[in-house]
């Protein structure tokens, strides 16, 4: 009897070093790694499509305030009145228009000048293509530490007694760029295309 007692009892403490925790915990902590590695990089296709439609907005309503600007004040250059014009009503009118014109876009510019912010629009793009990039990349990092975790606990004893019999454990695979494209950021286009 006693010795039945002393064989589970080293059975038992053979098997509480065979990994029956360690991989699953191993596995788990790798599976979670991987699972914040697909969030960031769904963050980030979220996210820049976003931020760049915001930009692209804010800088044609900027663009379009300066362009009105620029032809309201070609367009008054154009009308000249001469010391002969000054009896035709029509011509004094046309340069009074045009001036107007300008000064009209200029009050809008003026308007609009607290809420230009495509410069600012810009520079919070960037930071946040830098910080999107920077998580994907600490994200695939720390992945690739709990493989490297994992494959370690599987192949080391005594845990692999338990990893092989137990959860017939495999190795996992680090994270690598091997789909083509998958290390290029995606392209930011200001132009008119989506």
């Amino acid at each position: 009897m006693k010795l039945r007692l002393v064989a589970a009892l080293v059975s038992a403490a053979l098997l509480s070093a065979c990994g029956l925790n360690s991989v699953p915990t191993a596995e788990e902590a790798a599976k979670a790694k991987w699972a914040e590695v697909q969030n960031q990089y769904q963050r980030r296709a979220d996210l820049i499509p976003n931020l760049v439609s915001t930009v692209r907005a804010a800088g044609a309503q900027e663009k379009s305030i300066l362009v009105e600007v620029t032809q309201a004040r070609a367009a008054a250059t154009q009308v000249r009145v001469s010391d002969a014009d000054l009896t035709d009503p029509a011509k004094v009118q046309a340069f009074d228009r045009a001036q107007n014109a300008v000064t009209l876009s200029l009050q809008r510019l003026q308007e609009a000048y607290p809420e230009l912010k495509s410069q600012a629009n810009y520079a919070t793009l960037m930071t946040q293509l830098e910080g999107t990039e920077n998580r994907i990349g600490i994200s695939r990092r720390d992945y690739n530490e709990a493989v490297q975790s994992y494959n370690t606990t599987i192949r080391t004893f005594p845990d692999a007694i338990g990893a092989k019999i137990f959860y017939g454990a495999k190795p996992m695979t680090p994270f690598q760029a091997t789909t083509p494209g998958a290390e290029t950021a995606p392209s930011v286009n200001f132009g008119n295309e989506s």
